[in-house]
């Protein structure tokens, strides 16, 4: 999609002067904060922009806080009580994720081929870190089940607060593995071991959705347009993601 985004147009003055209100997943820190100020010099709209895990940003979001916009995993808007809180229409897709294994650099690759050899890694390391309150983190344990070792790994188990702490603690060697979407597995000292094999493969959708009581509902939808150009694509894409 081309075009410039032209800045919100409102018949409340005051509101259209407001920052919008956004509530982002935590795992898109790094997207935005590069497609954020992009949005911010194209549309002359100030951005506040709150990051959390999904859990969080349920609260945010069913809380009387006033807020815009979501820009979230899929699956914050699966419960009916949850989507009651936006608008009907349907969410906008934004940008989609798969889940991979980070190793500290310069260690030898472990096989993740099959679901198997993946157990049997999981089961070597002495330790595993993700971001079990969340989204993303909830999929790691449903892989988990999947492979009968919930238990087993949750003794082993590093939790992290906010994403960008996995690649570090794998860096420092804190946890032996890194389990979590592609995209935030990055960062000096570490390296990325390959995807999770292709029957445990998932990808995570983000999508974006205006609230309902928005007061800034113009400027909300004018990110939207904006998140859905070429110009965020080439973004969306360098961090390691994909559109759509």
């Amino acid at each position: 999609m081309n075009g410039t985004i032209a800045p919100a147009s409102s018949s409340n003055t005051q509101a259209a002067r407001a920052p919008l209100k956004a509530l982002i997943g935590g795992a898109l820190a790094d997207v935005m904060a590069e497609l954020g100020p992009q949005f911010e010099r194209a549309s002359g709209i100030k951005l506040d922009m709150a990051f959390a895990p999904t859990p969080q940003l349920i609260t945010w979001a069913t809380s009387d806080a006033p807020f815009d916009l979501a820009i979230a995993p899929i699956d914050m808007l699966r419960d009916s009580a949850i989507r009651a809180y936006f608008e009907d229409a349907p969410p906008t897709n934004i940008a989609r994720v798969g889940y991979s294994v980070a190793i500290r650099e310069g260690l030898p690759l472990p096989d993740l081929s099959t679901p198997e050899a993946f157990k049997t890694a999981l089961l070597a390391a002495r330790s595993v870190t993700f971001l079990p309150d969340s989204a993303a983190g909830s999929y790691v344990l449903k892989a988990f089940d999947h492979l009968g070792i919930r238990e087993v790994m949750a003794d082993k188990t590093i939790a992290q607060k906010v994403p960008k702490d996995i690649a570090r603690a794998v860096a420092t060697g804190d946890a032996d593995l890194g389990l979590f979407l592609t995209h935030v597995l990055t960062g000096e000292g570490v390296q990325l071991a390959g995807p999770f094999p292709t029957d445990l493969q998932h990808e995570l959708v983000f999508i974006a959705a205006v609230a309902r009581r928005a007061g800034n509902a113009a400027s909300a939808h004018a990110l939207i347009k904006f998140l859905q150009t070429d110009e965020a694509a080439k973004t969306i894409r360098a961090c390691g993601m994909q559109t759509g």
